[in-house]
């Protein structure tokens, strides 16, 4: 991927609303006014759960056991009505509790992360965004959650707890961050897959700035040890769908080429390229088991939430059946 020069000014940190509009907290437009990450990462929350209309959190603490037979004091709402309709008696549903996930945000934190039409809101932005939203969805839920920042290295590796300071730790971490150099999955994933000891989430957030079979060699190191793994490749606009118009600069993202060209004699073959490339790593993440998401970052970041619900929703059922 390719960086262009743009002429785009700052926009103005604030935001003016009319007495009868109301923020949509899972737009970018509007998440990059708001400076402090815990309370960006709160907004998505509080405004995707609004978007839903209930809850999220409803169904997943708990999991339907068994039955026995009803007790005098028993709370009547815990009686199953379907089997006494066919059985003339009374039986009451029990309940366990779902095992907490312990949960791991991987971040990529290299120099091509720092990308973005806007400099207060680049592809790192976004992932640090959608993580810390995500590790605010998995803290209401007693999950335990971690974070590991990388580039070639692991530059910083919290480890996975439930406690109530973790969302904190880890949304400093977040905002502390600098993206910087290069990016190495292979050394990376290998490292880190060999540091998580026990079975869990890994949500990795990443440009994906690497060739296909590296990629699956890296992701293999969490298949074998029975991870289940969410891949969200964060992409600017700019990257996927390559806007420019006149002559333009274009700079490495991770290195110090450069190129003078004109993009409408590009687009076509960079498209092309672009678009193998995204199937090929949608495939390769369907063939591993691995979710895989694409994240715009000029898109709402609801795409994180909805992937983690979906996969506690399949991660239920799979342990009923």
């Amino acid at each position: 991927m390719v960086n262009g020069d743009r002429n785009d000014g700052h926009e103005p940190c604030f935001l003016i609303l009319s007495a009868t509009e109301t923020p949509n907290y899972l737009d970018p437009h509007v998440l990059e006014r708001i400076k402090r990450l815990d309370v960006r990462a709160r907004q998505v929350v509080e405004g995707y759960v609004t978007g839903q209309h209930r809850s999220p959190y409803n169904g997943f603490a708990i999991e339907f056991a068994g039955h026995r037979e009803y007790c005098p004091g028993d709370e009547l709402k815990h009686i199953d009505w379907k089997v006494w309709s066919k059985t003339d008696r009374l039986y009451i549903k029990e309940y366990e509790e779902e095992t907490n996930l312990k949960a791991t945000m991987v971040v990529d934190c290299s120099k091509s992360m720092a990308y973005g039409k806007r400099p207060t809101w680049t592809k790192f932005d976004a992932a640090a965004t959608a993580a810390a939203s995500l590790t605010h969805l998995l803290q209401h839920q007693q999950d335990a959650v971690g974070l590991v920042t990388f580039n070639t290295k692991i530059a910083q590796n919290i480890p996975a707890s439930s406690r109530a300071n973790r969302l904190r730790q880890i949304v400093h971490e977040l905002d502390q961050t600098k993206p910087d150099a290069k990016t190495d999955v292979a050394e990376v994933f290998l490292e880190l897959a060999q540091q998580i000891p026990r079975r869990g989430m890994v949500a990795f957030f990443s440009d994906l700035l690497v060739d296909v079979d590296t990629l699956k060699a890296a992701l293999r190191q969490f298949h074998v040890r029975r991870h289940e793994v969410i891949v969200f490749h964060v992409m600017d606009d700019d990257e996927i769908n390559f806007p420019f118009e006149d002559n333009t600069r274009f700079i490495g993202l991770e290195s110090p080429d450069e190129v003078q060209a004109d993009p409408r004699a590009l687009r076509k073959t960079y498209l092309r390229i672009v678009n193998d490339y995204l199937a090929s790593v949608r495939k390769t993440c369907d063939t591993m088991g691995v979710d895989y998401a694409l994240m715009n970052t000029s898109e709402p970041l609801d795409a994180a939430l909805a992937r983690y619900l979906a996969f506690r929703k399949i991660r239920s059922r799979s342990k009923r059946s």
